[in-house]
């Protein structure tokens, strides 16, 4: 039976290419060797087999490459999208994405979060369930962390990339307003243990300032308890949803359906991110666009500069826009 081939060491290909363990090792990240060696380098090590021993490069560095992505709900459609983004954008900057789901509960996220900065990640990239949180401060003053969606109230991060949601909810409670909808149901990831999230917070001010009659309704993102919450709601009689995740107006569709209620003449209905899928409903989803490309690289850039020592702009602004389909017709 053949043996497996040996890992061939830094020293053989030192030894190949006429130079020292030291400059081979500088060669193979690219740092402060010529480019020439560098690419001579590189060349002896691919036709030798050589690759770096992850666990020895994390030990001489004190970096283990890995970057923790703690999500606050992957049952959430954009969020899964977010995930991928940055895990590619990531393995781009050499960088690997450990990705985490807190269910949308805050516990588990401080649980998930210890979990991470214990397992020694360079650092953390969060979308959080609960940014009022006091845990944040501390967690980051042991890693740096680039918060996504809101700011980590009293944290110090490496980086925020906040959406404006004032903004945001502005444009979708006057879009539903101004067709004549005044009573809306919000329905809401957000749980009663994390009321004071800047969005739930800004949509009943604005409602009282455009005189509309709200009911906030908590909605996970699953599917399936996306309609079931949406169903509850048109029992009631509420005729007109502003969703604070596309994944659950689409529950809301299901919903709709399931009682023949048509959309948008029975049923409107606006969503929050623009997730791919919303464009091929029929109607397709009235929805707020936050740029998720723009987002991935903003947040994979104030990352990796963190980790490097070469911090970027610490805090960017998310812009809504308003992507006007078919789902919001005359109240």
């Amino acid at each position: 039976m053949p043996q497996p081939r040996k890992r061939a060491t830094i020293r053989e290909v030192a030894k190949a290419t006429g130079l020292s363990p030291a400059a081979v090792s500088y060669a193979l990240r690219g740092m402060q060797v010529s480019g020439e060696t560098i690419e001579r380098v590189r060349r002896a090590a691919a036709e030798l087999g050589y690759e770096a021993d992850p666990i020895a490069r994390a030990l001489a560095s004190g970096r283990t490459g890995m970057i923790g992505l703690l999500c606050g709900s992957l049952e959430d459609l954009w969020q899964q999208a977010l995930a991928v983004g940055i895990g590619r954008a990531l393995k781009d900057n050499d960088r690997y994405a450990l990705i985490l789901d807190a269910a949308g509960d805050p516990a588990r996220e401080r649980t998930l979060a210890g979990q991470l900065r214990d397992q020694r990640v360079d650092a953390l990239i969060v979308q959080p369930v609960d940014p009022a949180s006091p845990f944040w401060a501390s967690m980051c003053e042991s890693l740096p962390v680039v918060a996504i969606g809101d700011a980590l109230a009293g944290a110090r991060t490496a980086g925020e990339v906040v959406f404006d949601n004032r903004t945001g909810v502005t444009l979708s409670l006057e879009h539903l307003g101004d067709r004549g909808h005044r009573r809306i149901a919000v329905l809401t990831p957000t749980r009663d243990s994390t009321p004071d999230r800047p969005a739930d917070v800004h949509v009943l001010a604005e409602a009282e300032r455009l005189g509309l009659d709200i009911e906030v309704v908590t909605a996970p993102q699953a599917l399936a308890d996306a309609t079931e919450a949406a169903d509850r709601a048109l029992a009631a009689g509420h005729r007109a949803f502003f969703c604070f995740a596309d994944s659950i107006a689409y529950g809301v569709y299901a919903a709709a359906a399931g009682r023949g209620l048509a959309i948008p003449g029975e049923v409107a209905v606006m969503g929050y991110d623009d997730h791919p899928m919303s464009g091929l409903l029929s109607p397709g989803l009235t929805t707020v666009d936050w740029d998720i490309d723009g987002i991935v690289r903003a947040a994979v850039r104030m990352v990796v500069g963190a980790v490097d020592g070469r911090p970027h702009r610490r805090r960017i602004v998310q812009s809504p826009h308003l992507r006007e389909r078919g789902s919001v017709g005359s109240g």
